[in-house]
């Protein structure tokens, strides 16, 4: 039985001794992490920290559950400051993966404040990442990207009007206006009412050209509803006078006229108005528009032979 006691005893002997080495090695593990840490090596801290708090957790004793304590609090606050880092080197993705991994790590742990940091930078990160791909033309990883932000931040106007801007390049225009116009009412209307124009426009000029005409003045009107532009009317004058609506075609021509009074080919659409209006028998209109041109170099003379004709 003596003898029984003594093995007993020097197991336990032997344990104690373990248990030391263990916490000492775990401090080593912990020391180490603090010099990576203070070098600027935060890869080399954040393996060294893992592996002392692995040891910790091993060990027994409140000095091993101060440790833990320690360990928990600065493994996020590492992780996300690699995040950072590899947000401002541009790797992207590196860090959307870094700052997940820095919100689960905060939760495991109880630790307050770093996880909702790591979230709150998840939405610029996106943000930089499309505009990156947008300016490269990868107009369809651009919109993917910039919809992970409308879908974190939706009353976001810039990640709106990105969204809408890589949409209408990647020829959705459907999904381009309904982004635009949740921009516009986001505060930046100006931007995206004049991107919207500009599209819609295009979406006239394709339409005019492929004969499709009340489509194309559909899309012309819808671009105007946007922001006026003299190009629009004067293409609904163009698709109105092959649709056979003079009326319409002579209003859009003055339309035209106000937005654009001083255009290089004024004095050609004025002459077009009161050649429009004197065919469909409007003689008002026609002697009104034909009385600007009297004095004009190139138009005075048809001008006159026309006013007299009237």
């Amino acid at each position: 039985m003596k003898k029984l006691f003594a093995a007993i005893a020097s197991f336990g002997l032997l344990a104690a001794v373990a248990s030391a080495q263990d916490f000492n090695a775990a401090i080593d593990a912990f020391n180490a992490g603090a010099t990576a840490l203070e070098g600027g090596n935060k890869t080399e801290a954040l393996t060294q920290f893992r592996s002392a708090l692995t040891q910790f957790q091993a060990c027994e004793g409140e000095e091993a559950a101060e440790m833990i304590g320690k360990c928990k609090e600065i493994i996020p606050g590492t992780l996300l400051s690699i995040a950072k880092e590899q947000i401002n080197e541009a790797k992207y993705d590196e860090a959307l993966a870094s700052l997940a991994e820095v919100k689960t790590t905060a939760e495991e742990y109880g630790i307050e404040g770093v996880g909702e940091e790591a979230a709150a930078l998840v939405p610029n990160v996106y943000l930089r990442k499309g505009s990156t791909l947008l300016k490269d033309k990868d107009f369809a990883g651009a919109a993917a990207t910039f919809k992970e932000v409308v879908a974190l931040t939706p009353e976001d106007g810039q990640a709106q009007l990105l969204l809408g801007q890589s949409l209408m390049q990647n020829n959705d225009l459907a999904g381009a206006t309904e982004a635009l116009e949740k921009a516009a009412e986001l505060g930046k209307a100006d931007q995206a009412n004049k991107l919207l124009s500009t599209a819609f426009l295009k979406e006239g000029q394709a339409l005019l050209k492929a004969n499709k005409t009340a489509e194309a003045i559909a899309a012309l009107e819808k671009s105007n509803s946007y922001a006026e532009s003299a190009n629009a009317y004067k293409l609904i004058a163009s698709a109105c006078t092959k649709a056979g609506k003079s009326k319409d075609a002579i209003n859009a021509y003055k339309k035209y006229l106000e937005v654009s009074p001083d255009a290089k080919d004024a004095s050609d659409i004025i002459f077009t108005i009161a050649a429009t209006a004197q065919k469909a028998g409007d003689k008002a209109t026609a002697k009104d528009y034909y009385n600007k041109l009297t004095a004009d170099p190139k138009y005075k003379d048809q001008a006159a032979a026309q006013l007299k004709a009237l």
